[in-house]
């Protein structure tokens, strides 16, 4: 297993994944000026539990696959529980219990374990804005008003 990142390495990589940098800056300071902002996210993250079935490969080779629930989700991947032990990079399969779609998905952040399992946050692999059944408002939305963070 790779040794997780810690301290100001660890903030920083979480926030280019999945918190809002303005506010990790405003508190720590330990986000480097490379930084995303909100506003060049690919799409619109959504803060919501959602069922979804983890299926794959554990770090140490043995097939697994399990109910789990997200944390985030975005057009573009997720952030979500697993009990499973995983390396970055690892493919694994998410499946939508409600339609039974199946989602190629690629490991891209380990997160600490607690009770409900380690965090991780995933990437598609191909384009799947539907497979959440969420809509996620464009960026250049009418209704939304300009230089306005995405959250």
């Amino acid at each position: 297993m790779k040794p997780r990142a810690t301290g100001a390495a660890f903030w920083a990589r979480l926030a280019k994944c999945w918190v809002d940098p303005a506010r990790i800056q405003a508190h720590d300071g330990l986000v480097d000026t490379a930084t995303p902002s909100p506003a060049a996210r690919r799409s619109t993250r959504v803060f919501t539990r959602i069922p979804v079935r983890a299926a794959g490969k554990s770090a140490i080779g043995r097939k697994f696959r399990e109910n789990s629930q997200t944390i985030v989700v975005n057009a573009h991947g997720a952030l979500l529980y697993v009990q499973a032990e995983l390396e970055m990079g690892a493919d694994i399969t998410l499946i939508n219990p409600v339609t039974e779609e199946e989602q190629d998905c690629r490991v891209v952040f380990l997160g600490d374990l607690s009770e409900k399992g380690q965090r991780i946050g995933v990437e598609f692999l191909s384009p799947a804005p539907h497979f959440w059944g969420v809509d996620f408002t464009p960026t250049d939305w009418p209704g939304r008003a300009p230089g306005a963070p995405v959250r």
